[in-house]
């Protein structure tokens, strides 16, 4: 990674609901098995991973 936080983001049901309505598009697309992430960036650096 880049030296950057990162964690889990906060998404509203409407955001999930988009999501997992892109992922199913996805699928749909590429016959494949997609699943999408969410992450935000925090912006700080983690000790250690540099």
């Amino acid at each position: 990674m880049n030296g950057k936080e990162i964690s889990v983001a906060t998404l509203s049901e409407d955001s999930v609901s988009k999501v997992k309505n892109m992922e199913s598009e996805l699928r749909e697309q590429t016959n494949e098995d997609i699943i999408l992430i969410a992450y935000q960036n925090g912006g700080d650096s983690i000790e250690g991973r540099e």
